[in-house]
């Protein structure tokens, strides 16, 4: 006799894989703040960039992370943890002190392709938190302020070597 797979016992295996999924936890703690290693603070960001790179950039590329309720629903809470892992892995705006001033550069430079090309914030992180996708204006407002950090370390005079 042959078994058949029923769309109620396929159902039921779904749900059944759902429920142990929520057994897998993601790890929200996070890394300990140092302010004086923060992006906003090192680049006396005014007030308007300062709200800019927090609503839209600091929950991936930092460690001041707010995790969202959707947070505590596997397989979703496995999806955002990794974008929050690579964003964080490829620019930690936590950790910029730390950075070397041409790995800093790099980041800017990086920051305004990635802005001006509209690939950050990720439609998917927009998906959920329409407050991050940046206007035209607010693109524009980071780009400048990008721009004007890289023009500023650049010119900048070197320590002298002896």
């Amino acid at each position: 006799m042959k078994k058949h797979f029923t769309p109620k016992k396929i159902s039921l295996g779904i749900i059944t894989l759902l429920i142990i999924f929520q057994f897998f936890r993601i790890d929200k703690s996070t890394k300990a703040l140092i302010p004086e290693k923060d992006f906003i603070l090192l680049s006396k960001a005014n007030p308007e960039v300062t709200a800019l790179l927090k609503n839209s950039c600091y929950d991936c590329h930092s460690n001041q992370i707010n995790y969202p309720w959707y947070t505590n629903i596997a397989p979703v809470s496995w999806w955002v943890k990794n974008h929050i892992n690579e964003g964080s892995h490829h620019l930690n705006f936590s950790d910029w002190g730390n950075y070397s001033s041409r790995k800093a550069d790099h980041k800017l430079k990086e920051c305004i392709e990635m802005i001006k090309g509209g690939e950050m914030p990720l439609e998917s992180y927009t998906w959920m938190h329409g407050s991050a996708k940046l206007s035209k204006e607010q693109q524009s407002a980071l780009v400048a302020f990008f721009t004007f950090l890289r023009t500023y370390e650049s010119e900048k005079p070197k320590p002298s070597q002896s």
